[in-house]
Formats: C-alpha cells, sequence, structure tokens
C-alpha cells in the first residue's frame, strides 16, 4: 500500500479542481449574490433550494441537513469514497500526477490509483473497444439492426454505439492486455467467473455506454442479436457495481444535461434507440432509465437539473414559462398508450407532488415508440408528440373514465369506483378538489357523491396530505434525515442530527436576533469570505473578551490556531482549508455557513473574480473561482464595512472593560488605585469616541 499524497500535491488538485463545475454537473445552480450559487441538495431529498455553493472560496454547505466542505468533501460525498480517493480520483480529472510518501516499510511504493478511478478506466478501455468492433464484418448483424432505424454511421459514433463480439473472452483478453486484472474486469461488470475461468459478461450484442452526466462512462446496455444468445432478455446491462447503480443512472444524460438544465424540459423514454430518435429529431433534452422503472431516485436528479422556483415565500411547482422556449418546463414521459403504459403511469404515481405537477404524458398513435415514430412519420411527428403531451393527472384519470359507458348509471359508478383511488393519491391538497371536481364533470355524477369515495379511498389508502405550494422552512432535513420515531439516535447519525436540529428549532427560551450577536456573526462572516477587508492593526487589539457568543470566541481562537489574518497572497483555497483544518470538526459546519452566507454589500462591490482590486460588475459568471487565486484585495465598501463591525467589536469590549473598572471602583476606598482606575476609564472612553469617528467620519477608504 502506498503511503500518504504528498502534501503539495493536494494543495495542486485543490488549486486545479473548479468547484462550480463540479457540483454544477450534478446540481443546476443559480445565482443568489455575487459570488454565491443556490441549488437542490443532492445529498438529501428537498424541494426548495438550501444548498449554497461560493467557488471562490471553494466551500458548500447546505442548510437543509448541515452538510458541507471544500471540494473533496463533496466529491467524497457524491462518490460515496474517503479522502485519497476524491483526491485521486480528481488528480485523474485534472491531469494532476501525484506522489506518495515512504511506506511504513521504508520504500516509496508505486501506486496504480484508486479502485474506483481503475473501473472508470476499465469502462473507457471497454468502450474504445465495442466502438473499434463495430465495423468489423462479424458486426454486420449490429451495423443492420442500428441501419433498419435509420442510423447512419456518424449516428452511431455520435452515440457511442459499438459492438461486443461473439466469443468467450475476447474483451478480457483486450483488457489484460491493457493492464487490467481480472477482478478490475468482475468488479466493473465487464467479466463473470465461470468453471473455465473468466469470461465476457457481454457477447454477440450491440452496445450503448452508460455515462453519468460528466460523460464517464460507468457501465453498458446491450441487445440482443443472434437467436442461439445464451442469454435471452432482448436487453441486458451493466450489473450494479461500485459505479453502476441501476436506480441511479440515466443513459443520455451525458448528452442532454445542458438542454435540459436551459429548457426545464425532461424527455424519459424507454430505450436506447428511442434516446437517440428523440436527440436526432431535435428533442434533445431524452433520457432513458437502464433496465428498471423511472424511481423515486431518478426522479431526484431530475429535479436537481431542473431547479424548482419560487414566488416570495410561494413555492412555483407546476409547468412554469421557459424564456425563449415554447414549452413550459415540464417531465415527460413517452408511455404506450396500452395497459402496460397505463400502469407505469400509475407506478408514477408514487412520485412526490411537486415533481407530478410538471409531468406529462406523450403517447403516440398506434402506440408507436419515438425511434418507430421517427421511422414512419420523420422528425416532426417525434417533435409533435412532445408538444402535444398531456398532464399525467388527467391522462391517467382519463383512461380510468374512458374504460366506462358512462351513459348508463352503472357506468357512471363503476367510473366513479375506479378513479376515486386515483384521484385520493393526489397527495397535494391544492390540486386535490380541482381533480376531483373534473372528474366529476367527466363523469356526470353529483359532487358529493365523488368526494364521499375519494375521501374514503383516501383514508383506506393512508395517503399523507401535502400542500406543495406552503412556504418552506429553510432549516428542514429531507425525508432520509428525519428522525425516525423508532430509530435509536445514538444509533443513527442522522436521526441524532435531526433530533438535535429539532430541539434547537423548537425552544423558545433562546433567540439570536440580537444586535451583539448579529454583529459578531457578521464579522466573522467578513473575516472567513473577505479576510483582506480587515484592518490588520484594528484586528489586533481584538481579544476573546470582544466575543460574547460562545462559538464565535472559539472561532476566534481557531483563526488564531490558522495563523491569524492570512497574508496578501494566500490562495484563497489554502485559506479555507487552514481555518476549517484549525477549526476543526467542532467549527467546520458554521465556517462552512458563514463561507456561504450572504452579506448586506452592494453587488457591484464584490467581483465574482480573485484579480483586480474590484470594482467588479456583479453578475453570474462562475469564473474566477478557482481555489489557487490569491486572496483578492477588498473593495472599499468591503473595507468600511468591516471597519464598522471592528469598531462595534472594539466598542463593545471597551465598554465591558470600563463596565469592570466602575464595579471595581465602587468597591475601593478613595485612593492612588481608584485615582489609576478613574484614569484608564477616561482613556478608554476616549478611544471609544475615536472609533467613532474614524469610522463613521469617513476616514476609512
Amino acid at each position: 500500500m502506498a503511503g500518504m499524497i504528498k502534501k503539495e500535491d493536494v494543495e495542486k488538485v485543490r488549486a486545479a479542481a473548479d468547484l462550480y463545475d463540479i457540483v454544477s454537473a450534478s446540481v443546476s445552480l443559480k445565482p443568489s449574490g455575487t459570488g454565491t450559487y443556490v441549488g437542490l441538495c443532492p445529498f438529501h431529498d428537498e424541494k426548495t433550494g438550501s444548498f449554497n455553493v461560493r467557488p471562490a472560496l471553494g466551500v458548500w454547505h447546505c442548510f437543509g441537513c448541515g452538510l458541507g466542505g471544500d471540494v473533496f468533501k463533496f466529491v467524497e460525498q457524491q462518490e460515496n469514497i474517503d479522502f485519497r480517493e476524491a483526491v485521486e480520483l480528481l488528480a485523474d480529472k485534472y491531469h494532476i500526477e501525484l506522489h506518495y510518501e515512504q511506506s511504513g516499510t521504508g520504500r516509496a511504493d508505486g501506486h496504480s490509483g484508486s479502485k474506483r478511478a481503475r473501473l472508470l478506466e476499465a469502462n473507457e478501455e471497454a468502450q474504445r473497444f465495442f466502438v473499434s468492433q463495430i465495423m468489423t464484418k462479424e458486426a454486420l448483424a449490429a451495423r443492420k439492426l442500428l441501419g433498419g432505424r435509420t442510423f447512419s454511421q456518424a449516428d452511431c459514433e455520435r452515440f457511442g454505439c459499438g459492438y461486443a463480439p461473439q466469443g468467450w473472452d475476447n474483451l478480457v483478453r483486450h483488457l489484460a492486455s491493457k493492464g487490467f486484472t481480472q477482478q478490475e474486469m468482475l468488479d466493473a461488470g465487464l467479466a463473470r467467473q465461470g468453471q473455465r475461468g473468466v469470461y465476457d459478461y457481454f457477447r454477440g450484442r450491440v452496445t450503448w455506454p452508460i455515462r453519468d452526466s460528466t460523460g464517464r462512462t460507468l457501465g453498458f446496455g446491450a441487445r440482443k442479436l443472434y437467436e442461439d444468445d445464451q442469454i435471452a432478455a432482448k436487453y441486458i446491462n451493466t450489473p450494479d457495481t461500485q459505479l453502476y447503480r441501476k436506480n441511479q443512472v440515466l443513459y443520455g444524460i451525458d448528452l442532454a444535461k445542458k438542454a435540459i438544465v436551459k429548457k426545464r424540459q425532461v424527455v424519459i423514454v424507454e430505450g436506447y434507440t428511442d434516446v437517440m430518435a428523440m436527440h436526432l429529431a431535435g428533442v434533445d433534452t431524452a433520457i432513458a432509465t437502464c433496465g428498471t422503472a423511472f424511481g423515486a431516485e431518478h426522479a431526484k436528479i431530475v429535479r436537481r437539473l431542473i431547479a424548482d422556483d419560487s414566488l416570495g415565500a410561494v413555492q412555483l411547482v407546476g409547468p412554469l414559462k421557459v424564456e425563449g422556449q415554447p414549452l413550459s418546463s415540464r417531465i415527460v414521459f413517452t408511455f404506450d398508450g396500452d395497459a402496460a403504459g397505463q400502469k407505469a403511469a400509475l407506478h408514477a404515481f408514487g412520485l412526490d407532488s411537486a415533481f407530478l405537477s410538471q409531468t406529462f404524458v406523450a403517447v403516440a398513435d398506434d402506440n408507436l415508440d419515438p425511434c418507430d415514430l421517427r421511422i414512419e412519420r420523420g422528425d416532426e411527428a417525434v417533435r409533435s408528440l412532445i408538444g402535444h403531451a398531456k398532464p399525467l393527472y388527467d391522462f391517467v384519470i382519463d383512461a380510468a373514465i374512458g374504460r366506462f359507458d358512462t351513459s348508463y348509471t352503472t357506468g357512471q359508478m363503476g367510473a366513479v369506483k375506479a378513479v376515486a383511488p386515483l384521484v385520493a393519491q393526489i397527495r397535494d391538497r391544492s390540486l386535490l378538489d380541482i381533480y376531483t371536481r373534473k372528474a366529476t364533470r367527466r363523469i356526470g355524477v353529483d359532487l358529493d357523491i365523488m368526494r364521499r369515495e375519494v375521501n374514503q379511498a383516501r383514508r383506506r389508502l393512508h395517503v399523507r396530505d401535502e400542500d406543495a405550494y406552503a412556504q418552506r422552512r429553510r432549516f428542514n432535513a429531507g425525508p432520509e434525515r428525519r428522525a425516525d420515531p423508532g430509530a435509536d439516535p445514538y444509533a443513527n447519525p442522522a436521526a441524532r442530527r435531526a433530533l438535535e436540529r429539532r430541539d434547537a428549532a423548537e425552544q423558545t427560551y433562546f433567540r439570536i436576533d440580537d444586535a451583539v450577536f448579529i454583529a459578531e456573526q457578521q464579522f466573522m462572516a467578513v473575516l472567513i469570505q473577505i479576510p483582506r477587508a480587515i484592518d490588520p492593526s484594528w484586528f489586533g487589539e481584538l481579544t476573546l473578551a470582544n466575543f460574547m457568543t460562545p462559538v464565535f470566541r472559539t472561532l476566534f481562537q481557531a483563526v488564531a490556531a490558522a495563523g491569524g489574518l492570512p497574508g496578501d497572497g494566500t490562495p484563497q483555497g489554502l485559506w479555507m482549508h487552514n481555518l476549517t483544518k484549525a477549526g476543526g470538526p467542532m467549527l467546520e459546519s458554521t465556517i462552512n455557513e458563514l463561507a456561504v452566507m450572504p452579506l448586506p454589500l452592494p453587488a457591484d462591490g464584490r467581483p465574482a473574480s480573485g484579480g483586480g482590486d474590484g470594482d467588479g460588475s456583479g453578475g453570474a459568471d462562475p469564473g474566477g473561482g478557482h481555489a489557487d487565486e490569491r486572496l483578492r484585495p477588498a473593495t472599499k465598501a468591503e473595507r468600511r464595512y468591516a471597519a464598522e463591525l471592528l469598531a462595534k467589536l472594539l466598542d463593545m469590549g471597551l465598554m465591558r472593560r470600563i463596565g469592570a473598572s466602575r464595579r471595581r471602583m465602587a468597591m475601593l476606598p478613595d485612593g492612588e488605585e481608584k485615582i489609576a482606575l478613574l484614569g484608564e476609564v477616561t482613556r478608554m472612553e476616549t478611544a471609544r469616541k475615536d472609533l467613532q469617528s474614524q469610522v463613521y467620519g469617513n476616514n476609512i477608504g
């Protein structure tokens, strides 16, 4: 085992890593004040964005679940790996060579990269192999299948179509020649163990690479070509591995992500060729699940990319107009119109109400899938299919009612009994009454009859009542982080954190809306975010006595432990790293929160870039957020604000010292000691006046 990664190499990776690019690969980020971005947290389920990113400082924090940290911590959480593997993964991404300290044996061991990085490399090499085989003589059947669906060679190259040759171990031997072990092939899901040894998992099939949103190949999907294929299934996928989780991957997400974010639209189809047909027809937001139904984990991925909106305190969760786009924001399923498609639509009712309010269903005439529709009727028919999609609720309810002849009383009652359980499953109370009335009008019965049936079904099904449009509390943990009443808080860290947060949120004996706390909090936020705005001479006069809030007293000590104010040439990422390291695990969350906390400063006074003196233009350009950039000079507005805060803290410290001196004077008899104390009090009172005149007398530039 190799030793630790050398510290200087870790800092090289930190400096090169672009936190905005890394986070925005899986989270749709929106500007929230200059230099700060907000999105839906990828680590817990939420409907209101609590996830804050400050690229310039290389830090992120979620006010919902409490997680936060630097770029390494984000990769650790996202990929479920340790710190070393996160450094190695980012080093691979940014082409940085790592060096390792000597191991305990006294020699520097070679290191071939983390296991995850090796599995990614194996998949990429397998993809290159499959693509190289598509034009061989043996792959004629694969080319005929793709050509029969009107896909050209250029189309196949665009989507990475390949061919897995027949035979026993073609890929295994190829990967072995590239230095991969049999265990790595097995762990990547590319091979299986048989009685005669390791053999190829994909054989005699057309292949498609399944990638993440950044374009890394996580696994493969493959279609059957030959009748003598020992695997009967028409389609097979990579089994679940460290990289590939079928309920968390979406085919085409690497191609569609940019358009999804821009158009706030997702089209979900059922197969690889359907994704190809959609994109080639101009529907560039199409993706597909891989060997499983669209579920809650997929919905989280999609919702983070589309992102929710709000209007003041009201959450907007329905289809919204998108500037420059003909269609509103939406998630479109291309279910078949047959019984299987209707069953799939019913399955979608299990998703959350905010997601469902934007969900539509597109069904082609004759139940043609998108690929066949394009073949028979052309690209315009595919685009029209999506343009005429129908809201999911309406589709399911109309399909249930349409099975009955409502011209007869018995047919009406049958329709009521069939549709009431469906309407009852609409958890959002703001939509429940509307759809109850719509179904009533469609069937032609009294509203009271339908309401009675719906309410009975709602009680029977134990439907959770929600209001998707209600105001959300900011500090609200997602469902998976909410305390389970039966969970042992000590055995379940998530339950413990949720219980602690609830205890803090619900108590009535302490509130932080006081001037002292606010001044200390704002000062610490400025110190962390814009340390060059702090006057070093004034900062040198601060002591623990200037802080009353316990956490800020401790944080002040952590700043001292980190070496005090950073020098002008200090990289911003290193400043955050040193401060977080000095603060330790107890202060890490506090530092992260303060680092992303909005400050009451003009947008044009805080440039996003790390360079220049900063007359700043505001804006949402994430550029200039690299951790290797030096701490930027402060603007005049920032220096003045920092001076005001410093003056308040110094003033409060002087006030406390004056109060203590006067109490002591009251207990002393007349004499030299009392006179000396009086002189000290006089000097401190003069110092307080000088502070005020320097700050508010326009002497801070």
